[in-house]
């Protein structure tokens, strides 16, 4: 097996976002056209919910990242509603009247629906677009340390870490979350990116997963056990503050908050692991070296690349773009209009993809001299 010693251990750490996930392929752009060399840039790759999909193809690219990337952006121009949930009207139809017999006669044994939408058309997708065999190819070259998928089990309400990698990598228990060794599958995308509410639960053994950000408590933990360095992470939501109500608005919707707690899943939790590592870089700084080897910690730098505007006006732009029968159903639960928060998440349609890509790409040139002092 090829030693991939002469490179940095780097990882690439890639959140959760729906459809935001193609400002991760824009990013990810512009960093291959500004490296000479972008052979195995990224030897350990995570991802979670939309962000695993873009890792397992970068995955299994690794000894080729360029065509990786290139994949990618193909995958995001391309791609529909219908290509990663049923967007028919009868469909819709009978979620809208599950979720109203449910809340009129649940006394009589009347079921919400599972989930809003049905999803089945992605498994069929990524069944078709991934080439999931080539990454142990890569693995076994030694152009991939590790690649690890997040999702949290419903069941034992812990956030497991499903990863593929080198034998030397060993699996990890911590506080409600874990590392457990395993081929990557179709079925562990699916899970990883079951939108709680939106997407229904999948199926892993004897355990139902949904949305990896759900329980991660630490989303840089998984990059950190793969043997990480450094790790350069592509958020999907810029951090501008947002302006304080002159007066009082009306009460939030069920969409309102449904979109609010997917910012808190994809992005809260992930700002503070990265506050709380700050924190443990500056102590570490300040221990000489016979305390620093007594603390067994290690010092890992990081790099934030995430939108510089809000991506909600983008949204705003494209959401005509959705289904009708989609839009009416948002409109039903109060997700549509407003805050643009949900939308932003299911506008899997190529004139938003395509903005969103352009957007990363010229965030990466922006910062172009920070990220390759990072990188090298």
């Amino acid at each position: 097996m090829k030693s991939n010693q002469t490179h940095k251990k780097i990882a690439l750490m890639l959140p959760g976002g729906g459809a935001r996930g193609s400002y991760q392929v824009g990013v990810l752009k512009g960093i291959v056209e500004m490296l000479a060399d972008n052979h195995s840039i990224f030897p350990i790759i995570t991802g979670t919910s939309a962000g695993a999909i873009n890792a397992v193809v970068l995955a299994s690219y690794a000894d080729d990242i360029k065509y990786g990337v290139a994949r990618l952006e193909k995958f995001w121009t391309t791609i529909h509603c219908n290509n990663v949930y049923r967007t028919d009207a009868i469909m819709i139809a009978k979620t809208i009247a599950k979720v109203f017999g449910s809340i009129l006669f649940s006394k009589f044994g009347v079921k919400a629906p599972k989930s809003l939408l049905d999803n089945s058309p992605l498994a069929r997708f990524l069944s078709k677009e991934l080439h999931l065999a080539r990454i142990q190819q890569v693995i076994d070259k030694g152009d991939l340390l590790g690649l690890a998928i997040t999702a949290s089990s419903y069941d034992t309400s812990v956030a497991k870490s499903f990863y593929q990698g080198q034998p030397s990598i060993l699996a990890w228990n911590r506080t409600r979350r874990i590392g457990l060794p395993q081929e990557i599958g179709i079925e562990h995308i699916l899970a990883s990116a079951a939108l709680p509410f939106l997407f229904p639960a999948q199926l892993i053994g004897n355990e139902y997963y949904g949305d990896g950000g759900l329980r991660m408590s630490a989303p840089l933990s998984p990059a950190i056990h793969l043997g990480a360095e450094k790790i350069l992470v592509i958020g999907t939501r810029d951090e501008s503050p947002i302006p304080t109500p002159t007066e009082v608005g009306e009460y939030p919707s069920m969409g309102e908050l449904g979109g609010y707690m997917l910012d808190t899943i994809f992005m809260d939790t992930l700002m503070a692991d990265l506050s709380r590592l700050n924190r443990i870089n500056r102590t570490i700084s300040l221990l000489d070296d016979n305390n620093r080897a007594k603390s067994h910690l290690k010092q890992i730098d990081t790099m934030i690349i995430k939108p510089s505007i809000d991506v909600r006006g983008v949204t705003q732009q494209h959401a005509k773009d959705i289904p009708r029968p989609v839009q009416s159903l948002l409109k039903i639960i109060g997700g549509w209009g407003k805050d643009w928060r949900m939308p932003s998440y299911l506008l899997f349609e190529p004139g938003y993809t395509k903005a969103l890509i352009e957007l990363g790409y010229n965030d990466s040139l922006a910062q172009k001299q920070a990220i390759v002092d990072f990188l090298n």
